[in-house]
């Protein structure tokens, strides 16, 4: 097996990706699927920050909204090492 070409990377998922077949909320089966993913990706030595799109488990104001767009200069700074 070779080695991964990245030490670290981040996966964002979208709530949609999160409902599987199902016409709201969150599916089991596909959350089972992608920890199991993730996970075989962990065991590879590969570091994995995971992102969850938050619109769908919030109705908050615009405002509100609009502050989650926007990432944060101290959360990056740990993925530019």
């Amino acid at each position: 097996m070779t080695a991964p070409v990245y030490k670290r990377i981040m996966l964002k998922l979208s709530g949609e990706a999160l409902m599987g077949e199902d016409s709201y909320g969150i599916n089991r089966a596909t959350i089972d699927r992608i920890v199991s993913e993730v996970a075989e990706v962990v065991r590879l030595g590969v570091q994995v920050g995971v992102v969850i799109a938050a619109a769908i488990f919030s109705a908050a104001s615009h405002r509100r909204r609009r502050a989650w767009i926007a990432p944060r200069p101290t959360t990056w700074a740990c993925w530019r090492r």
